[in-house]
Order: structure tokens, then C-alpha cells, then sequence
């Protein structure tokens, strides 16, 4: 596509969007940084995620992670891209680098920059960086906007470690799976972390020893939108994980929760009540379920948890308390859904919360976890586990709020919210040494 038609349909895009959707506002865009890669024309529009990058903070994060090398070589390199094959390898190899870099910085196996080595927010700002790089990149090459949207797929899938889960191990190591989330609600505060995503990046290839022997813990991280999930992502990567000669014993989806606890989640529910994803869409309704996705028919209402919520949540296992979380809000089986909107901010989606998990025939308006993001990837989870393995451990676990930044927003991490974020991970953990020992006779 010529050069002033994409600039033109990119901003009228982006523009139309954010007006239709109603979206909070992203940050005002600022004048546009140097570059040193002359392929990108940084005149072209981002849309609401990536436009959190004209924030100081975010390239920080880049820079005081240690990953600005990592980010500007991509850069480079794709301006020297002469072909769409030469930028599919170059958008592979650099997701692989990427995922693996931040993995062993969270590990403490390579030393890289001055923010703590547990912080998983350079990870999430260097993929958006390089994700910007690819919608502002003008090749010397004729590149379709399909292709363009194939190559930042791939980018965002492969740097969240989706395609990086390798469950083979010695004979006897129980293969467990874990997930976790990007930081949200930036429009609040644009220096949040997510304990979730911090925790998979610290616990990626790990193995454990519990009293039913070592466990092999992989991860993946999801991102903070609704069209993800609607297109199928949770159910792609973990399809291949469940099924198979290297099956996995366990998981464990993982989000951030409320202030001070843990919650293990029992009941999901199939329901989006809109609240703001990280591109300003405000999804309400049923939670779709993707044509050819392996599924239980017709769709239920709610799934539950299989994972050993009493010995998990008995006894200590860290700082925090741990609570196993029986509450739902249903409503009656003749209530309409009404119209799936995605405008925000979305309509109120009452009803009535059960304490002791949802009634015979009623419909889901919140599972234990809610009806945000947390919900739906525990509900997909153990939705695909009833269609192709019934007998399969595996629940949602929230986790406490991640906090500690003091108000200047020029600080971007602090002792206590370092502190607090090492005590989740740590706990986290715990927790699942907890649910291996329990489960160890189930496969």
C-alpha cells in the first residue's frame, strides 16, 4: 500500500475505533522520537495500547530492564529485511530471543539492567515497542497490510513464550503448565506490574522437588484483550499441552486479585461483563467459543476447578492467606443475554451472588473469579479439559494485589513492591508443590 493511503487509513482507523468504542483515552501523542532506523515513519498512528509508549516511563522500563539493545537491534534489522521471508525470520528468531532473555533475567542467569531482576514490566514494553516498530515499519519491499498483521502475531505469540513449552523430562517428573497475564490498566497507573506474569517468567523450565518427586513447571504468558481470547489464543497453546505421550499432570491459570490473598478459584462462568481490556474495548456477553476449538456442547454456563483447593489452601505456605473461593453471581435461565457490545463503558450485568457456587440451571454473571480476563482463561482452560480430558487437575489461583509504588510516578519500583512481588512469586510456588503432592496418583 502506497505510503500516504496507509498513513491516511491507519489514523482514519484508529480515530473511528477509539470514538466508536468510547474508549478512556489513551496518552496525547508527542512529537516524535529519533530514530536511528530510517525505515520507520513514526508519523503513523498506533492504536490505543502502543500509544502508551509516548510515555517516559515506558521506554524506561526498555532502557532500565536492560533490553534497549535487544529492542534497537530488531529495529535494524528489520530495515534491512529485504525480503517478507527474511522479516518472518527475523520477527521468530527475535519473539525466541526476547521470551528466553527475559526468562533467564528473571532467573538470575544473565545480569541486565538496574531494575529488580524479578520485574516483569521491560518484557511487556520491549515486545510493544517492537510490535510499534513493525506497524511503523516501511520496507523496501512490497508488504501487505495481512502480511504486516501475520508478522506482529507472530512477534506478540512467540515472545509470550506460547510456542516455547517443552514438557520433556527425565521418567518420573510430573509436567505441570502455568500461565500468566500482562500488566493492565495502564490508563491508572502506566507503571503497573502483574504478579502472574512475573511468577511465569520466574518459574519457566524450573523444576521442583515435592514429596511426590520433581516437577517440571512451564509457563506462558496471555495478553489483556478480549479479541485474543476470542480468536482462540488460550485454547492453541494449551490444546497440545493436555493431549499427547508428554501430557501434562497439572496446571494452573494465574492472575492478579484482590488486596492481601490468595484466592484458588472453584467456579467459572461464560460471561464478559466489559470491563476495559488494554485496548479500550469493553466486551459484555457470553464468552465465545471459536469454531473448531475441541468443546463441550452445548456451551455450559459454568466449569469448575479440579485442582486439591483443601490441602492447597491448608496449612501456610507463605505470607499470605489462602482462600478457597465457593462464590458466584448467577441469574435465572430465562434472563436474556441482550446484545453483545464491546462500547464503553458497558452496561451494569447484575445479579445474585451465591456464596456456595451457582444453583441447578442458572446462568453465569461472575465466576469465582469474576467476568474480567482472570475468569475467561480458567473458564477456556477447564472448558477445553471437560472436551478432551475430563480426568486432568487444573484450576484457576489469584493472586494477591501487587503493590508498593509510591505516588510519584517518576519512581517506577520501590522495596516494598519488590519485596511484596518476590513473596507472591515465592508463594505461588507453594502452592503448586502443594496440588503436585496431592495429585500425584492422577494422570
Amino acid at each position: 500500500m502506497p505510503l500516504p493511503a496507509r498513513r491516511a487509513l491507519v489514523a482514519a482507523t484508529a480515530l473511528a475505533s477509539a470514538l466508536a468504542l468510547g474508549a478512556p483515552p489513551a496518552p496525547a501523542a508527542t512529537a516524535a522520537r529519533p530514530t536511528s532506523a530510517g525505515c520507520i515513519d513514526t508519523t503513523v498512528a498506533l492504536p490505543y495500547e502502543e500509544a502508551f509508549l509516548e510515555q517516559p516511563q515506558a521506554r524506561r522500563f526498555v532502557v532500565e530492564g536492560g533490553f534497549e539493545d535487544l529492542r534497537s537491534g530488531f529495529t535494524d534489522n528489520l530495515c534491512r529485511a529485504g525480503s517478507a521471508k527474511a522479516a518472518e525470520r527475523l520477527v521468530q528468531t527475535s519473539a525466541q530471543r526476547l521470551w528466553r532473555t527475559a526468562v533467564q533475567r528473571a532467573q538470575g542467569q544473565v545480569q541486565m539492567g538496574t531494575l529488580d531482576r524479578s520485574d516483569d514490566r521491560p518484557l511487556y514494553w520491549t515486545r510493544l515497542a517492537m510490535v510499534a516498530a513493525l506497524r511503523q515499519w516501511e520496507p523496501r519491499f512490497e508488504l501487505t497490510e495481512t502480511q504486516r498483521t501475520d508478522l506482529i502475531a507472530r512477534l506478540d505469540r512467540v515472545s509470550r513464550g506460547q510456542e516455547d513449552i517443552r514438557l520433556q523430562g527425565r521418567p518420573g517428573t510430573k509436567r505441570v503448565v502455568l500461565t500468566g497475564f500482562d500488566p493492565f490498566t495502564l490508563d491508572r497507573d502506566i507503571r503497573q506490574g502483574n504478579p502472574s506474569g512475573a511468577t511465569a517468567l520466574a518459574l519457566d523450565g524450573t523444576v521442583v522437588q515435592t514429596p511426590a518427586g520433581p516437577a517440571r513447571i512451564e509457563t506462558a504468558l496471555f495478553p489483556v484483550r478480549w479479541r485474543d481470547f476470542e480468536q482462540g489464543m488460550v485454547e492453541r497453546t494449551l490444546l497440545p499441552t493436555y493431549v499427547g505421550r508428554d501430557r501434562i499432570d497439572l496446571f494452573a491459570t494465574t492472575s492478579q486479585g484482590r488486596p492481601g490473598r490468595f484466592d484458588l478459584e472453584q467456579t467459572n462462568g461464560a460471561w464478559r461483563a466489559g470491563f476495559g481490556d488494554n485496548e479500550g474495548v469493553c466486551y459484555r456477553g457470553r464468552v465465545p467459543i471459536r469454531a473448531g476449538i475441541p468443546t463441550v456442547t452445548p456451551q455450559p454456563q459454568w466449569t469448575s476447578a479440579t485442582l486439591p483447593m483443601a490441602q492447597m489452601a491448608a496449612g501456610s505456605t507463605g505470607p499470605f492467606p489462602v482462600a478457597h473461593n465457593t462464590q458466584v453471581t448467577e441469574v435465572d435461565a430465562s434472563t436474556p443475554d441482550g446484545p453483545v457490545t464491546t462500547a464503553c463503558p458497558a452496561a451494569p450485568s447484575p445479579g445474585t451472588v451465591r456464596p456456595d457456587g451457582p444453583t441447578p440451571g442458572s446462568k453465569a454473571r461472575a465466576g469465582g473469579g469474576g467476568n474480567y480476563l482472570s475468569n475467561e482463561i480458567a473458564y477456556r482452560a477447564t472448558l477445553l479439559r471437560d472436551a478432551v480430558r475430563p480426568s486432568l487437575p487444573g484450576g484457576h489461583i489469584h493472586t494477591p494485589v501487587l503493590d508498593g509504588l509510591p505516588q510519584d510516578r517518576d519512581v517506577l519500583s520501590a522495596p516494598g513492591f519488590e519485596r511484596n512481588r518476590a513473596q507472591i512469586i515465592g508463594q505461588t510456588r507453594a502452592l503448586l508443590v502443594r496440588a503436585v503432592a496431592a495429585t500425584s496418583g492422577e494422570r
